[in-house]
């Protein structure tokens, strides 16, 4: 099974964003999360529904982003969300969700997550990256520090390839996060081959 969660940025893709999720979806990640924070709730909703018919197409999991009110409207099953939206859920929204995730950035972040319910979460960024360029990543010790403390699958997301994924792995890192890759290589079916395949 794939230990790569795939983040959306419809900014960085180079073709028609959803032939681009169905080339994703038809790899067969471990998910794909809907991360495209610029729009609307409607035109979230919108997106997110085509997105969610694709990946359910491939038996791909879809987990939405940021938008509760758009995922409680459409019933999905998955939600990832930053910190402080996680934060304000009330108990039966929880509850909504079989897969509830949240980036964290610190061990404290990652407890407080369990704390609510996550039932994973990402860490990030690992290693530098372009996604924030000037800023260093926080490194394998943080990567390390944050498995370490809580009993949820951590995926780490920042700077990963194939190169620096077995890495990670060794931390007890459940998986990885790709994001600028996961919308530009030029063969998603064979990228995420090889991405799973490094153990």
């Amino acid at each position: 099974m794939s230990d790569i969660l795939c983040i959306t940025n419809r900014k960085l893709c180079g073709e028609d964003f959803l032939s681009r999720i169905e080339k994703l979806a038809k790899a067969r990640p471990q998910g794909i999360i809907l991360r495209e924070k610029d729009l609307s709730k409607q035109q979230y909703e919108i997106l997110a529904r085509q997105v969610m018919d694709i990946c359910a197409a491939y038996d791909t999991p879809c987990i939405l982003h940021a938008f509760t009110g758009a995922a409680l409207s459409l019933k999905a099953k998955a939600l990832h969300l930053p910190l402080p939206l996680l934060a304000q859920l009330t108990k039966k929204e929880r509850k909504a969700f079989s897969v509830l995730g949240a980036s964290c950035h610190s061990v404290k972040d990652a407890l407080l997550a369990e704390r609510l319910g996550c039932t994973y979460i990402t860490a990030g960024h690992i290693f530098a990256t372009d996604c924030k360029k000037g800023l260093p990543g926080r490194g394998i010790a943080f990567l390390e520090e944050v498995c370490k403390n809580v009993s949820v699958p951590v995926y780490a997301l920042g700077g990963i390839t194939p190169e620096t994924k077995k890495e990670v792995l060794k931390t007890g890192a459940k998986g990885v996060c790709i994001m600028s890759s996961a919308m530009t290589c030029a063969d998603p079916d064979r990228y995420l081959a090889e991405l799973d395949s490094t153990k």
